[in-house]
């Protein structure tokens, strides 16, 4: 809709209480009729403020075949809406003693200014209803009455959790002053219409006539016209001195409603008494759409109730408000029909069921437009608890006996007494003759109904933590934390349950969504299992989750032995070397002194380096991915035996240069010249220097030849550990080297002797 204004009609409150409900007013203006009857129209004209109108007419039972079209000013712009269709009202209800036929009240917005148009169907040659005029109410501001409610007083107590609570959305805007105004409640009639010219619209050409509607016709009924007449109802009204029936307890908790007071119902203008369902059994929901704008917003709905209620009581003449129950954009649900919201109340909203069934309007049009989920949920939520008062399953169908003969949209027909099976949640259009309520909200009902009373929907799982997932599968110890989620609303549902290996682990509440659960070792499956109120459930896919409180093991224990590489006294190249296993999965080996450093669980080994002459704990943990670990510390320390701690055979000659360990070695190309040092430890090496013409030396380990080893290097090196050794364990060892003599190569020169204890 373009141009309209939303928020609440401008005017003061009652004694300058900003929370009290200024009394509606009501306005009307008469529709010229043209074309023989067959068209009507209000050409511009301004008017008192209002925010909601309808198209009326004089015989209740007159049903209006054509377009009924309207456009209005914006109060505070001054800009004129688009054309805005108003839906003929379905016939009213067949015991109400209605005054006057009509359209669905249209909200608009603020609004001093209205255009109407009415057409006939083409090819239809019935006229339109005698006494068509444009009805305009401003609901007033304010959501909450000062006054008591008339006709029944609330029982606090009654209708389970939040009886009464108001929700978000209801506090009112302030509200400026404004004019005096007519008395309140008085109908007052726009008398003389005053045509806007293009100067006062803005629009060119807004003075001149809407042809073909304004040929000269009287205003009164035309010759043929039907005279007014009083309705004769199809079906006896219920006894209105029947006792109020009980409030039996629901098996879905009540959602939170604002009650009539709260949206500023006039108590005064229904002074008959509530009535209720004949049986009294509430088999089934009718939900509805208002067909209004859905422009409006939801702190003002409570003044489109006011809008609606004026609507049906003073204009229509309805004893009360059609509805039982309306539900804003918002998910806001506000009492209809006074009685007691958890009562069977008979409602007015649809024509052949009222006694069989309770009324849901949506305030807005879903023709085209999808409800939001938030009224998707309220109106689920408020069929399961009216429902479960009387144990009807909100997903099934019902039989329900017409009250009088009847055809719906899709074309069946069918005679009072029939018995027509519908779903528990039905579209008025399933009962009636009518759009109603709407193609969109329509093809949602099915949603809503499995929202009532269907399993959990959406149901999956969120994560698992407190675990260490590898693919598909986590790992823990003993414990791990659930998560997951839903598309159901909360209040629909019973409770979760947390299943390991298809048995309840842990119960947890309908509002919850993730839970603690303790596992016994070995491979388990777990899932989530969702309950809802009709004791339907659902249940998430299992994962496979690994409980392991074993630690992992060294199946070869850390060591360390010497490696080649270059040897200084603050960096020995070394290399550690372990085996770790575990009995469901091992995550990896950590190093964490002499230094830090992290390995893959297929590693095995590590290339280091270490100070000399210092002991060094070597602590290394194995962990698994449950989060088990194990640590052990060996301790190792790296001796250099200079080559002057050898006992020498031969000729060697010392050399000096500060690249040589401690700054000196020995250098002799003399034939089995030798060098020997005994040690006490696990791993020996041998450290020379190397050049393109260095020779060759012969090792023994403890008397025996162990190899026979090349100093020839392509570039020249010093403190090169060229040959190691290493035991299982410590032990007393001799290292023995003898000068090969290599010819045309003879010298070597030797730095010293690494070993490891």
């Amino acid at each position: 809709m373009q141009g309209i204004a939303d928020g609440s009609t401008p005017g003061g409150t009652a004694d300058g209480d900003p929370s009290a409900v200024v009394e509606p007013e009501t306005h009307e203006a008469d529709l010229a009729r043209a074309a023989g009857g067959t068209r009507a129209a209000l050409p511009r004209t301004t008017t008192d403020p209002f925010s909601l109108i309808g198209v009326t007419w004089t015989d209740p039972e007159t049903e209006l075949v054509g377009t009924v079209e309207a456009r209005v000013r914006d109060a505070a712009g001054g800009a004129w809406s688009s054309w805005l269709a108003l839906e003929p009202h379905p016939a009213p209800a067949e015991w109400e003693d209605a005054e006057r036929g009509g359209t669905e009240p249209l909200w608009v917005g603020p609004s001093d200014g209205i255009e109407v148009r009415v057409v006939s169907e083409t090819g239809v040659s019935e006229k339109l209803p005698a006494g068509l005029r444009v009805d305009m109410i401003d609901p007033g501001a304010g959501t909450a009455r000062t006054m008591d409610p008339a006709g029944f007083t609330r029982d606090e107590t009654v209708g389970g959790e939040n009886a009464g609570t108001p929700v978000p959305g209801t506090t009112p805007a302030p509200v400026p002053e404004q004019e005096p105004q007519p008395a309140p409640g008085s109908r007052d009639t726009v008398s003389a219409p005053v045509e806007l010219t293009a100067e006062a619209t803005g629009e060119p050409g807004a003075d001149t006539p809407v042809a073909p509607l304004n040929d000269p016709a009287p205003t009164d009924p035309a010759p043929g016209d039907p005279a007014p007449s009083d309705p004769e109802p199809t079906t006896p009204a219920p006894d209105p001195t029947v006792s109020v029936p009980p409030a039996p307890p629901s098996t879905a908790p009540r959602p939170p409603i604002v009650s009539r007071a709260e949206w500023g119902a006039d108590e005064a203008a229904t002074p008959l008494e509530a009535i209720y369902l004949p049986d009294p059994v509430v088999k089934a929901v009718v939900v509805h759409h208002t067909a209004e704008s859905n422009a409006y917003t939801c702190e003002n709905s409570t003044a489109v109730v006011r809008g609606i209620f004026t609507y049906h009581v003073r204009t229509l003449g309805w004893r009360d408000v059609g509805y039982n129950f309306l539900v804003d954009k918002c998910g806001t649900i506000h009492e209809g029909r006074k009685g007691g919201v958890d009562r069977p109340v008979y409602g007015a909203h649809a024509y052949g069921f009222n006694d069989q069934t309770t009324g849901i309007a949506v305030l807005g049009t879903y023709s085209d437009t999808a409800a939001p989920t938030a009224v998707l949920n309220s109106v689920a939520r408020l069929s399961a608890w009216k429902l479960g008062q009387y144990g009807a399953d909100p997903t099934g169908t019902v039989g329900l006996v017409a009250g009088a003969d009847g055809v719906n949209l899709a074309g069946q027909r069918w005679s009072k007494g029939a018995v027509r099976t519908l779903p528990r949640i039905h579209g008025h259009r399933d009962g009636y003759n009518t759009l109603c309520p709407g193609d969109r909200l329509y093809g949602q009902l099915e949603t809503i109904r499995g929202l009532a009373g269907g399993a959990p929907t959406g149901l999956a799982l969120n994560g698992v933590t407190g675990t260490t997932a590898v693919g598909t599968t986590h790992y823990t110890k003993t414990s791990a934390t659930v998560a997951w989620k839903t598309g159901t609303p909360s209040q629909l549902l019973t409770r979760f349950e947390v299943l390991v290996d298809g048995k309840v682990a842990a119960t947890t509440a309908g509002n919850a969504r993730s839970v603690a659960v303790t596992l016994a070792p070995g491979t388990r499956k777990v899932s989530v299992r969702g309950v809802h109120l009709s004791g339907r459930t659902a249940t998430t896919p299992a994962v496979t989750v690994i409980a392991d409180t074993t630690a992992p093991t060294f199946t070869t224990a850390p060591r360390l032995a010497l490696r080649a590489g270059t040897v200084d006294t603050g960096a020995v190249p070394v290399r550690l070397t372990w085996k770790a296993a575990d009995n469901t999965r091992l995550e990896g080996v950590r190093l964490l002194s002499p230094v830090a450093r992290s390995y893959a669980a297929t590693t095995t080994s590590a290339d280091l380096t270490v100070k000399s002459g210092s002991a060094s704990t070597w602590q290394v943990r194995a962990l698994d991915t449950a989060g088990n670990q194990r640590t052990v510390s060996p301790s190792f320390t790296p001796v250099i035996l200079q080559e002057t701690a050898a006992k020498r055979t031969g000729t060697w000659t010392t050399r000096s240069d500060s690249r040589y360990l401690g700054g000196k070695s020995l250098s002799s190309g003399t034939k089995n010249s030798s060098l020997t040092w005994t040690f006490t430890g696990r791993s020996a090496a041998l450290v020379v220097s190397r050049a393109s013409g260095s020779g060759q030396v012969r090792v023994y380990v403890d008397g025996k030849l162990a190899k026979t080893v090349d100093l020839k290097s392509s570039t020249t090196r010093y403190r090169d550990a060229i040959w190691t050794q290493s035991w299982t364990s410590s032990a007393k060892h001799t290292v023995r080297i003898e000068v090969v003599g290599t010819s045309g190569r003879p010298t070597v020169t030797v730095d010293g002797l690494v070993h490891l204890k």
